[in-house]
């Protein structure tokens, strides 16, 4: 296998670092996986240390390449994917961040939101960056940084200051520092991109006080950013040939490259991604519009939902409740029990997004009693998780006029089946999961490797042996309108506009 070389495809995900090595057929040859640290120092913040990122990052690697018995030389190429909105600042001079990475599903800057609200500029947010306003995303991180952290603004308008995402700052580690480069998707991400002219908006970037000298270079996803230079566990020079955020990169692993595909990632959140091609179109169903990937990597446009806590909340009943071990126990549990309840579990731990964009609303459980058992409590979160993505589900179908027959899905959580049955039965319509759940960093390879001509095109990807798993709709129409009656019930009760 070394002979034919392999793509080295690095996954940053929101609570910890993957790396694989995929063959010359997409095949998984061996891989590695840490968790980092999450850090909250006050209700509803959440950062990450991106240095902590970098040198597991650069441990993994190693680890991947050793495990698979591969020689480092033989590596063609590599892709990045990575969580998006996540923030970093750091020193041009020294490369060091100056405060620990904002993460996207910190809620620190909703302040600094309300008032562009209150200064009716939402529509000129929306209308060039096609999201709403809202502390999910980059934008007002960086104001907040810059705000906060002494000396930041003053050193930002020397040019003394460098801005990123976790792709970026990845990059910027693996070239020895020579490269400061984003690509559209996560560009796409920050409320200062324009997703129509494809350029950083001097008016947006005037509107959150950035300076755009601190903003990385731009370019789409299927590309050569730069080579490796002083990395512990690789030799200098081998090319990293695709950035991609991780929803972006799932869509494009799923092959979802044509309009009117679509997917659903269930990872930390979940992620519903609409391919709508070349149109730009604004949602009225609470949508939002962002870039993605077509054809042989083409930059297009898609529709996305966001729900911000998905397999989250399965972490927190395994860590902060101590329900279960490990977060596979919890399909076990929830099958050892038969009666049905009127549990609802709302995880609105950090506001809701869509089709709601609630910054101020919390989580919260509807329905016990006396005797409510974990294993209860376990069944509605898993419940909340599949209910939040009928959702969009939903909102696709009445944004498109288009009725879904089927859903790919992929991330982590999807190799809960009870959840993927439920996920199916709430849809009413058949759910497809690929054998390699891992679809986000596959991404990453893929475009990646049409880069380097490891791969020849989409089509021939498309050709690649590939093993589903199909869930099929058996609950019946009234306990399926049942289920939705209690959720509706229960967000209506949690959501701070209702």
């Amino acid at each position: 296998m070394a002979n034919k070389g392999y793509i080295i495809g690095i996954d940053a995900g929101t609570t910890g670092i993957r790396t694989f090595c995929f063959n010359d057929k997409g095949k998984v040859i061996s891989s590695a996986y840490e968790e980092f640290k999450q850090y909250y120092p006050k209700p509803g913040w959440v950062e990450h240390d991106a240095e902590e990122i970098w040198s597991k990052t650069q441990k993994l690697i190693g680890k991947a390449i050793r495990s698979g018995k591969l020689n480092p030389k033989d590596a063609v190429t590599i892709g990045i994917t990575n969580q998006r909105e996540t923030s970093v600042v750091w020193d041009r001079k020294t490369g060091k961040p100056i405060y620990k990475a904002i993460v996207w599903q910190c809620r620190r800057t909703s302040d600094i939101c309300k008032n562009l609200k209150e200064q009716s500029l939402e529509g000129t947010f929306r209308n060039k960056t096609g999201l709403v306003v809202d502390a999910y995303f980059s934008g007002t991180k960086i104001q907040w940084i810059l705000d906060n952290v002494k000396g930041a603004r003053e050193k930002a308008e020397k040019n003394e200051l460098m801005f990123g995402t976790i792709d970026t700052w990845l990059l910027y580690k693996l070239t020895g520092h020579k490269e400061h480069k984003t690509d559209h998707t996560n560009a796409s991400r920050t409320l200062l991109f324009n997703i129509q002219s494809k350029e950083w908006d001097d008016e947006l970037c005037k509107i959150l006080r950035v300076p755009k000298s601190i903003l990385p270079e731009t370019f789409n996803s299927k590309n050569l950013f730069g080579f490796t230079s002083m990395v512990k566990t690789l030799p200098d020079g081998i090319p990293i040939s695709s950035l991609v955020g991780d929803q972006q990169g799932a869509l494009f692993g799923q092959l979802c490259t044509e309009p009117g595909e679509a997917k659903n990632t269930y990872g930390t959140g979940c992620f519903f991604l609409f391919n709508v091609g070349e149109e730009f179109r604004i949602s009225n169903q609470g949508l939002i519009t962002t870039l993605a990937l077509g054809p042989e990597g083409k930059t297009v446009y898609c529709l996305e939902g966001s729900v911000f806590i998905g397999g989250a909340v399965v972490q927190f009943l395994r860590d902060n409740l101590e329900f279960f071990h490990a977060s596979k126990d919890s399909e076990k549990l929830v099958k050892s029990i038969k009666e049905k309840d009127d549990i609802v579990f709302v995880p609105a731990f950090a506001g809701l997004g869509a089709p709601h964009w609630d910054q101020e609303a919390r989580g919260a459980i509807f329905g016990l009693s006396r005797d409510t058992s974990a294993a209860q409590i376990t069944r509605a979160a898993l419940k909340a998780i599949a209910l939040q993505s009928y959702e969009l589900a939903h909102a696709m179908e009445k944004e498109t006029g288009k009725a879904l027959k089927f859903l790919r899905v992929d991330g982590g959580a999807t190799s809960n089946a009870w959840l993927m049955q439920f996920q199916a039965d709430i849809l009413g319509t058949k759910v497809i999961r690929p054998s390699n759940v891992d679809t986000t960093v596959l991404g990453a390879a893929y475009l990646a490797g049409l880069e380097r001509g490891f791969f020849k095109s989409v089509e021939a990807l498309k050709k690649l042996e590939t093993k589903n798993t199909e869930f099929t709709p058996k609950m019946k129409d009234k306990e399926r309108n049942e289920e939705i009656r209690k959720w509706n019930w229960a967000i209506n009760r949690v959501k701070t506009n209702s």
